[in-house]
């Protein structure tokens, strides 16, 4: 074989093993994890900074945090108004409950004008009276008994005070002037009284 023949042939051989050489170098880079890549191997997630970390972390508190800010700030404003409401609800309660008797204390009222029975006019104030003590009691509002007994500053306010008619009387309720009540065992208004000295 000639020199120009022989290099001929060693050519495609040289250019096959160059092309060769090539691919095994990409295949063998494709294999090798670079800088960022993961291997099979070790396929879990980079780990992070610890401040990175933390970072995260308080950024989830802070929602979180604003996230509960708000619903405390919704039940707030609901429980506000339900309570409002209750109140409203309870006024107009209280007030139509009193509407029979002031129905009541109208006829009364026309009764007297056209001049009727005394007697049938004092009867018709006691049932108004009666059924406006019964509506209180309903509202478990009461009386608060005073006269005859011991003189109570938590239950009554003394206007003034009087000789005692007797030794026993002293220190006690001689008088009501004006009524006491009390609404769900707590004092509504205080008794005023006239106090035994």
């Amino acid at each position: 074989m000639s020199k120009k023949n022989k290099n001929k042939n060693e050519e495609p051989a040289i250019m096959q093993d160059e092309e060769n050489l090539k691919t095994q170098e990409v295949n063998d880079v494709q294999e090798q994890p670079g800088e960022g890549q993961e291997t099979d191997e070790a396929a879990e997630p980079e780990e992070l900074d610890p401040v990175e970390q933390l970072q995260q972390q308080l950024e989830h508190e802070k929602k979180e945090y604003l996230f509960l800010m708000a619903e405390f700030d919704n039940f707030r404003k609901r429980t506000l108004k339900e309570k409002q409401e209750l109140i409203k609800d309870g006024g107009r309660r209280a007030m139509e409950a009193l509407l029979p008797v002031i129905d009541d204390m109208e006829r009364a009222i026309d009764a007297i004008d056209k001049g009727g029975d005394l007697d049938s006019l004092k009867e018709g104030v006691d049932l108004i009276y009666n059924k406006f003590m019964a509506y209180l009691k309903s509202q478990n509002v009461t009386p608060i008994e005073s006269t005859g007994e011991l003189f109570n500053t938590d239950l009554h306010e003394a206007v003034t005070t009087f000789p005692a008619p007797s030794d026993d009387m002293k220190g006690k309720v001689i008088d009501t002037v004006t009524r006491g009540y009390m609404i769900n065992d707590k004092v509504l208004r205080h008794a005023k009284v006239v106090v035994g000295q």
